[in-house]
């Protein structure tokens, strides 16, 4: 300061002074040497102000403009900068870098049960427990709701040591943020999910890339079972975008009327095909014919399960009108798959009401295959449903049964008409006997319960005999006949000769 008022005749700029009272506080300063007509420095003139109240607001501004509110970390604006003053230094060092995101698990359950204020609380939570876990040098910023981003830089210019250091951070936070939280009077103990991208400004990734690679890996993480630590890989990005592009043709299909219906034989043991299964099949225009594994599950994530469930159910019952009149086959049945999403829809009864009113089949051809997981995700919901249903006439089996939580409590409470032992169990026949004696069990509890039982993935002579000797009649697999489109099918029956029971 006297420096620069000796060489130019002034100063201005801010310190720090004391007041008389002993508080410390900033000061903008300005002085002037007055000279006189000898151009000699006489005595100086000082004008202070305190910018006290100035640089509180100015700290506030920048708290609101770079920090969130609720935790006080780096926002989603401050993160940015970080990042991009990154990927500019580690220009010239070839310093590695690491960004992890990182989701609650099942925060919203969390807010739903107990309220926002004690999701609040676990959010700032959070925050101190990440802070803890990484570097001075490294960045914790929350982007919104239950989500964050740790910034690691620094991690040596070998990807392979970049991304053990940065495996090694990721594990702590999972550990640390599965410990016990207090919120409040409530005991809490969560998880997250981490998804991890390694990245440097030679690896040519921007700032929005990054982040999405993160992300991408995170939801692979919650995929895998939550609670883990995913790395960004090319072919996640290669998976993600062949999951937009075929949920863009399932759109069009649905519109363009692009699926079939494939129809697989149920037998008696004398051999007498009784009904069918009607199985979704999509002739896609450039990849030809597509098996349901590959597009339900994601037409359940993206609730296009509801209207393509809705086409199966038309599409069946509009085939059993047809074979009404045929004496070949009016007497079969035609058992259609039904998912969760589609039967807990609230007009879920109104719609097979509607259909079966439209189609003016007997409801009794009709038959519901129902899983065990859609039973015990709402059985009252479901036991309401069954019943109004199967006062219209409609019969119900329960699929794949034996692979899920078997509960013999629901078991009595439903109106099933059927059960179908899943082809896992069978196709251990003679092969394992613990999967034999389970068989044996389901039957035995079927018939005990006064329904009907089927086995399904029946390939072999010898699992169709076993079958019989324990007093399951009805089969389903390819000993059989595969799944078939409806000429094929139809031409099976013919070669049936219809009995009386058919004809009365």
């Amino acid at each position: 300061m006297w420096e620069s008022i000796k060489r130019t005749g002034g100063w201005k700029g801010e310190i720090w002074n004391q007041s008389k009272s002993g508080n410390i506080y900033p000061e903008y300063m300005r002085i002037t040497a007055v000279q006189d007509k000898n151009n000699l420095v006489t005595h100086y003139v000082s004008t202070s102000t305190d910018i006290g109240i100035t640089k509180s607001a100015l700290a506030e501004v920048e708290q609101l403009a770079f920090y969130d509110s609720l935790t006080k970390l780096s926002n989603r604006r401050l993160l940015w900068e970080r990042l991009k003053l990154i990927l500019t230094t580690s220009y010239h060092s070839n310093q590695k870098a690491a960004l992890l995101f990182i989701d609650i698990d099942h925060f919203k359950a969390l807010n739903d049960t107990l309220g926002h204020e004690i999701g609040d609380l676990l959010l700032q939570q959070v925050a101190q427990r990440l802070s803890s876990c990484v570097r001075e040098d490294d960045t914790v910023a929350r982007l919104g709701g239950d989500e964050f981003v740790v910034l690691l830089t620094n991690l040596g210019t070998r990807i392979r040591e970049a991304t053990m250091l940065a495996d090694v951070i990721g594990h702590e936070i999972l550990r640390v943020l599965s410990q016990p939280y207090q919120l409040g009077i409530h005991n809490y103990q969560g998880s997250s999910s981490i998804g991890a991208t390694v990245f440097n400004y030679a690896s040519g990734d921007k700032k929005n890339n990054i982040l999405r690679q993160a992300d991408i890996a995170m939801y692979v993480a919650k995929d895998s079972g939550r609670n883990a630590l995913r790395f960004f890989d090319p072919q996640m990005q290669i998976n993600i975008d062949a999951r937009v592009v075929l949920e863009a043709d399932l759109r069009l299909a649905l519109a363009e009327n692009q699926f079939e219906l494939y129809y697989q034989a149920q037998s008696t043991h004398e051999g007498r095909i009784v009904g069918a299964e009607a199985l979704i099949r999509w002739q896609h225009p450039r990849r030809g014919l597509i098996f349901p594994d590959a597009f339900i599950p994601l037409a359940e994530d993206v609730g296009l399960i509801i209207p393509i469930g809705r086409w199966v159910l038309q599409t069946a019952c509009t085939q059993l009108k047809i074979w009404a009149d045929n004496a070949h086959t009016q007497h079969l049945q035609l058992a259609v798959n039904v998912s969760v999403q589609q039967f807990h829809q609230a007009d879920f009864v109104t719609q097979v009401q509607q259909i079966l009113s439209n189609t003016a089949i007997n409801p009794a051809r009709l038959k519901l295959e129902l899983t065990e997981s859609l039973v015990i995700d709402s059985v009252s919901d479901t036991v309401v449903k069954m019943h109004t249903l199967k006062e219209m006439g409609v019969r119900f089996s329960m699929d794949d049964f034996g692979t899920g939580f078997s509960s013999l409590n629901y078991l009595t409470r439903l109106p099933l008409d059927q059960l179908k032992i899943d082809k896992s169990f069978v196709q251990n026949i003679g092969v394992k006997p613990s999967d034999m004696m389970i068989i044996q069990t389901i039957i035995n509890l079927v018939h005990n319960l006064n329904m009907e039982v089927i086995a399904e993935g029946v390939e072999t002579e010898e699992q169709r005999a076993f079958l019989e000797d324990n007093n399951c009649l009805l089969y389903q697999g390819y000993l059989f006949s595969k799944p078939v489109p409806i000429a094929q099918f139809e031409a099976l029956v013919q070669k049936i000769e219809p009995t009386p029971e058919m004809n009365g």
